[in-house]
Formats: structure tokens, sequence, C-alpha cells
């Protein structure tokens, strides 16, 4: 089986090394569950199948029966914090420790580069800036931002985002992307990381209302009563339109500002909740 440090799921870590001693001896739940000391002869099997959870104490028995020491049981607990934080900040405190005990063990988190890429605002907006700016040291970068950042973050999301692959550095300190455009993708954990950056960006778009001269900006908006029907037709809509935004941007390789285009689709009622 995999190694602990490429998990995100302690339930499935858990399936996994079942399967493992299970496929090699005549091991059993029941023996699971009394390792780890519980009674019950299937709670481990319903924890793995998300039936029932791990506090963080009873992690560290099941940690221990797994004969996972150290940084291992470390890691294990704080896949269960992550697992059961009912809030975002949470989950990305816990998923940054995840991260920090990996890379402190030579590791690498499935999805680290990814979550602290769409953690922060600074990083897609570097990886866009740094090429428009050949030659730039990271004070001008910093100055040519519109919202609040040192040249000493500069310097940290740009070392970051190479060691990432996300930017190149040839000889002469000039930086080039390696890609046309980053996307989430079908991921686990990034989606914490997202909505966190779509709460940043919601933030500046309110900012950019008074702060931008109308020149420079467009806000549009339309209220509407829609099907379910609809809504799906909608969403499906607007990702045709963001593709056909992101081929009409990225066809020229010259780049005079950045950007940030945040399309929003929401509920303003709930006429559903009503009726239940």
């Amino acid at each position: 089986m995999k190694d602990i440090l490429e998990y995100t799921s302690y339930r499935q870590y858990i399936a996994d090394y079942y399967a493992e001693r299970k496929a090699k001896s005549a091991f059993s739940w029941q023996e699971f569950a009394s390792l780890a000391g519980f009674s019950s002869s299937i709670f481990l099997k319903y924890v793995s199948e998300g039936r029932y959870n791990l506090g963080e104490a009873t992690a560290v028995r099941v940690a221990t029966a797994m004969k996972l020491a150290d940084y291992e049981c470390d890691f294990f607990v704080e896949l269960v914090k992550f697992d059961h934080a009912k809030t975002d900040a949470e989950k990305k405190a816990a998923y940054g420790k995840m991260i920090s005990i990996a890379e402190a063990h030579k590791a690498k988190v499935l999805e680290g580069d990814s979550f602290r890429f769409f953690s922060d605002w600074k990083n897609p907006v570097i990886r866009e800036l740094a090429p428009a700016m050949p030659g730039a040291k990271p004070l001008a970068l910093a100055h040519a931002c519109r919202e609040k950042i040192t040249a000493a973050e500069v310097s940290e999301t740009l070392n970051f985002l190479v060691k990432a692959g996300l930017l190149q550095k040839d000889d002469a300190g000039n930086y080039t992307q390696t890609e046309k455009s980053v996307t989430t993708g079908p991921m686990e954990v990034t989606p914490v990381a997202v909505r966190g950056m779509h709460r940043q960006m919601g933030e500046f778009a309110l900012d950019a209302i008074e702060g931008v001269p109308q020149a420079e900006r467009h806000f549009s908006g339309v209220t509407l009563g829609v099907t379910h029907e609809a809504y799906n037709e909608i969403v499906q809509e607007i990702a045709e339109c963001r593709k056909r935004v992101i081929a009409i941007a990225t066809r020229d390789s010259a780049v005079d500002e950045v950007y940030r285009l945040n399309m929003q689709f929401f509920p303003m009622t709930n006429i559903k909740g009503l009726k239940k």
C-alpha cells in the first residue's frame, strides 16, 4: 500500500491497511478493533465506510494499532482533523500541518502544490505578472500589484511557482509560464483552497467598484427566476463562456495588465426550504 504521507483520507488509509493485512493473513475487523481498544468488532469497518468517525484520542489509538509511529502518527491525526473540520479555515490549518510533516520528511503530499497555489491570490497574479515584466525585480513587481504585497512576499511566491513547475526562470532572470492556464482538475483537497481564493477575489472586486476607474473595469448583473433544468443549462453556458474567454486571453503572448474574471451565479431565495 502507499505511504501514509500520500493519503488525504484517513478512512481510505484504514481500508487499505485492512485489505493489505487481510491479503497476507487471517486478519479480521474484530482483531483490528481489539488492537485499537474498541469493544465493537465492526467499529473500524464502519469508520472506513464513513458511518462512524474517529476523535483525536481514538485516532492515536488506531494509529498505534497500525504501527504508525512518530511523524506518521502525527500525520494520521491531522488526516482525521482535516476530514472532520467544520470550516475551511480548520481544513486549511490541518492540511497545512500535513504538508509541513511531509516536507520535513522529504515527501510530497498529494495535491500539496495545487492546494498552496489556490490558497492565495498572490500566486496566480504573480504567475501572470512576472512574465509580463521581463527583468523586473521583486520590488517592481510588488509596486505593479494593486493589492498590497511586499517584495519579500513576491520573492517567496516566485520561488514557490518555480519549484512547483508553474514558472521557469532563465539565466537572465526572466520568467516564462510552463502552461498557458492552471485549473484545479478533479481533486479532493484543492476545492477548500479555491473557496478561500473566491472569497479573496470577491473582496477585491468590491474594492474595485470604487477604486478602479469605470473605463478599466466591467461589472454587470441580472436577477433571474429559473427552474432546476435551466440552472444546469446556465451553469454549462457559463463554463463554455469561461473557456472562450481563456482562449481570447491566451492567443496573444503580450500582456498589458493582469485581470481577474469572477463568474458568479448563486441563489437569492430559498423557496425549496419553505416548501419543506
